[in-house]
């Protein structure tokens, strides 16, 4: 019981995550701006995280699934690059060195910003 009670927990937590983002999504597309409602929602979200006026446990359960199934946000994308077979012959060596220089630089700032982390929270505990 504890476990299907869980999993509507989740639900929930992502429905309103989603309702969230469409909400954001329109108010950036009904303002013109330039920057995409879901950004905006990030960093939205993030601050009321940070103020407390949304509180972590509210929205955790949900987010965490998210995340762990986050490589199944891609295949969509991945399978319909093959619709784009004339842009890889042509471009193909372009796109792929910015790929791996994107990674590598988010791969990059992720490494810096947990060792950051890390070492303030050392700082808090010792």
């Amino acid at each position: 019981m504890k476990a299907v009670k869980n999993k509507l927990v989740a639900a929930l937590q992502i429905s309103i995550l989603y309702a969230f983002a469409l909400v954001l999504d329109q108010a950036a597309e009904a303002c013109k701006l330039p920057i995409p409602g879901s950004i905006i929602g990030m960093a939205l979200l993030f601050a009321l995280l940070r103020t407390g006026a949304i509180k972590l446990r509210w929205i955790e359960a949900g987010a965490r699934w998210l995340i762990a199934e986050m490589l199944l946000f891609f295949i969509p994308a991945t399978a319909g690059i093959v619709q784009f077979k004339h842009l890889l012959l042509s471009n193909g060596l372009s796109l792929l060195l910015v790929i791996v220089v994107s990674t590598f630089v988010v791969m990059l700032t992720a490494g810096m910003l947990v060792d950051r982390i890390g070492k303030r929270k050392e700082q808090a505990a010792g």
